[in-house]
């Protein structure tokens, strides 16, 4: 959740009021969650939670099947960032969510944002939990 609230202000220089509203709005459409209130920003907040720990999930579950993902964690956690926000970028396609136009330096920023305050801490945790060491 962090990371999207830095990843907005990086981007547009203020604060994501309405981030809430519009993450409910992939489910209740736009015009609807704009005139929602507290209850469809707590859907919003609901769906944020539910996508990220969805993918952590994920992460834990794929991790001992795939030998390569016990290389390097900050390389790898960087990579599952790159991987997180490209799903949720198809994702999204099936929402009536509005889509923008793809940016490679405005992905780059989201990749790294997203890598440092999502992959990484993914990554390191699931070393852990699973006693990988790494150079």
């Amino acid at each position: 959740m962090v990371s999207a609230f830095i990843t907005v202000w990086v981007k547009t220089g203020g604060f994501a009021t309405k981030m809430f509203l519009y993450l409910a709005g992939g489910a209740l459409g736009l015009k609807t969650a704009a005139q929602g209130g507290v209850a469809v920003e707590f859907l919003g907040l609901f769906f944020q939670y539910f996508i990220s720990l969805a993918f952590t999930l994920f992460f834990f579950w794929i991790f001992p099947k795939i030998k390569f993902l016990a290389f390097n964690k900050y390389l790898i956690g960087m990579l599952y960032a790159v991987f997180v926000n490209v799903a949720m970028d198809q994702i999204l396609r099936l929402t009536p969510l509005p889509r923008g136009t793809f940016i490679l330096a405005r992905s780059y920023v989201d990749w790294v944002i997203l890598g440092v305050l999502f992959g990484i801490p993914i990554v390191y945790n699931t070393y852990k939990y699973y006693g990988v060491e790494t150079k």
